[in-house]
């Protein structure tokens, strides 16, 4: 029994094309997946302002602080640390980001430690939809429980914005208290 050239060629075609779009199925990520990181790899040039006393009745006043974060990727990209140093007329914040990938939950957990005082915050877990990073966690603030959201906008490959806010009423109502733009030092 003799098989048509052209029905070879397009089985042939047709099982490459599988393969293919297998492979490369694996290789891409979804946008809350293990990879929804990688892209920040690198070291930022980062402009950051941090609200002075947040919840607070009294009027809002920025700090302002300049500096560098690089992202340093970890156990084959599952997890990856940032380091953050800043400083400006108010002083200088020094602080890590740990960030986990929960491949169960499908989910990120974000971590940070101020290396003023040494201790962890709790976590904020969440992932990136649409192009944007969205996490949320359980902290206090002066002894009472908040709600807090941390949100990562990219703007396009080498520019980025980081939003923190705090809910004194369980997220119905949020106070926006860090915002960091970062661009991509080019070396």
């Amino acid at each position: 029994m003799t098989v048509p050239y052209k029905r070879i060629l397009t089985v042939g075609l047709s099982a490459l094309m599988l393969i293919a779009t297998a492979a490369s199925g694996a290789a891409s990520t979804s946008p809350d997946g293990q990879r929804a990181f990688d892209w920040e790899i690198g070291t930022w040039r980062s402009s950051v302002r941090v609200l002075a006393e947040p919840l607070s009745d009294s009027a809002d006043r920025w700090l302002q602080f300049a500096g560098t974060s690089t992202v340093r990727p970890l156990m084959d990209r599952r997890a990856n640390a940032l380091e953050f140093e800043v400083s400006g007329p108010d002083g200088r914040i020094d602080a890590l980001n740990l960030r986990l990938y929960e491949p169960q939950a499908g989910r990120w957990s974000l971590t940070f430690v101020n290396m003023r005082d040494g201790l962890l915050t709790p976590s904020v877990y969440g992932g990136f939809r649409d192009g944007v990073g969205e996490f949320h966690g359980d902290d206090q603030l002066a002894g009472r429980p908040i709600k807090v959201r941390f949100l990562v906008f990219r703007h396009g490959p080498d520019e980025a914005r980081f939003e923190q806010a705090f809910s004194a009423d369980g997220g119905t109502t949020w106070e926006t208290n860090w915002v960091a733009v970062d661009h991509r030092i080019r070396r």
